[in-house]
């Protein structure tokens, strides 16, 4: 009768404080989407969403393209976080479709974009530099894809599937991180210091798995371990003959 009376008791008590970690753990994925959402927008105001009030030289329709998709991605990105939030989990799990195909259009945009940048000679800008930035894309256009892939595998795996399609979306936030730096900072701001001030997202992932789980969740670990080693991965290779070599084919600078 004790252990009966015991859980009884303690059934109550628990309720609450899952109901409480459920809405502590919606606001927080909701908050990641929407910090990422304000960098985004920073990093390419100048260029892109405030470029009338800056000034800045006109964009050519593939960019638009690009700008808008990824605009599209990050917005969904809050949606569906929010709608997860609100218990609207069928409305989630239908724009998950949409979503898949946002990526696709975003993989292809970038791929593009990338491209044409290696085949752009800017004056006053050695062309090696740009060739070598574009190992740095080339890599993230490999990881992004393995990202959402993983996440798509996972969809069932509601913990998974959130933390991976954050760390995903963290790979191409890497480029506002880096243009926003450069308009504070300085344009020629190094690899190291972009790349750290992005991984931020992956540490508040890490921080609050630790503060909530006691231990990171698998995904968060594997996840930010792939794009943290990554990183230092895409500068040797932009640093190498071999890639040079290829980047001037491949660009037919």
């Amino acid at each position: 009768m004790t252990s009966v009376s015991a859980a009884i008791t303690h059934q109550p008590a628990a309720a609450p404080r899952a109901h409480a970690a459920l809405r502590r753990e919606h606001r927080f994925f909701t908050g990641m989407a929407i910090a990422m959402a304000i960098v985004c927008f920073a990093g390419f105001a100048p260029t892109y969403y405030l470029k009338a009030h800056f000034g800045t030289p006109q964009l050519k329709p593939l960019v638009h393209f690009h700008g808008l998709v990824f605009t599209l991605w990050i917005v969904l990105l809050i949606v569906q976080t929010s709608l997860v939030a609100s218990g609207r989990v069928r409305l989630h799990r239908q724009l998950g479709l949409a979503g898949a195909a946002l990526a696709v259009l975003m993989f292809v945009s970038a791929a593009a974009v990338a491209l044409v940048r290696g085949k752009t000679i800017t004056p006053g800008v050695p062309h090696d530099v740009v060739l070598a930035f574009l190992a740095i894309a080339v890599v993230a256009l490999l990881l992004f894809p393995a990202l959402i892939g993983a996440a798509l595998y996972f969809r069932r795996d509601a913990g998974a599937h959130k933390r991976l399609m954050m760390l995903a979306t963290t790979v191409f936030v890497t480029a506002a991180v880096h243009r926003l730096l450069m308009w504070l900072i300085d344009p020629a701001i190094s690899p190291p210091v972009f790349f750290g001030v992005t991984d931020l997202f992956i540490v508040a992932l890490a921080v609050y798995d630790v503060s909530t789980r006691g231990r990171l969740h698998s995904a968060t670990l594997w996840g930010g371990l792939t794009i943290i080693v990554s990183q230092p991965a895409a500068v040797l290779l932009g640093g190498s003959q071999a890639w040079m070599t290829f980047a001037h084919w491949i660009t037919g600078t």
